[in-house]
């Protein structure tokens, strides 16, 4: 198959658009909890702009909004309730145990 003719096919496909995850009304800030949550995983971690499908611009401002909030207590810095659970679990373990002494 000709260059040319693969070029050809390769344009006839339809890509369906997709709608920016910010519109144009929405205004970036740590007071948004709406819109910065949007921005976050499960984890607590600001997710990345591949992911987001944000602007550069965007991103650097979604990131500040994130460490504002945080900083004022709005936001967790870490959302691991179940890693706190197992840590509980395992200090009552070792707690329990006895180091023998020797003589």
């Amino acid at each position: 198959m000709d260059k040319s003719k693969r070029l050809l096919l390769k344009s006839k496909r339809s890509f369906r658009k997709r709608l920016p995850p910010i519109q144009s009304g929405d205004r970036i800030d740590y007071r948004n909890m709406s819109l910065i949550s949007r921005f976050i995983s499960e984890q607590g971690k600001i997710l990345s702009r591949r992911v987001n499908r944000l602007t550069l611009k965007q991103q650097r401002l979604i990131t500040i909004a994130i460490k504002q909030a945080r900083i004022l207590s709005l936001l967790p810095f870490l959302n691991n309730e179940k890693q706190f659970e197992r840590r509980e679990s395992t200090a009552r373990t070792i707690g329990r145990r006895t180091r023998k002494k020797k003589k």
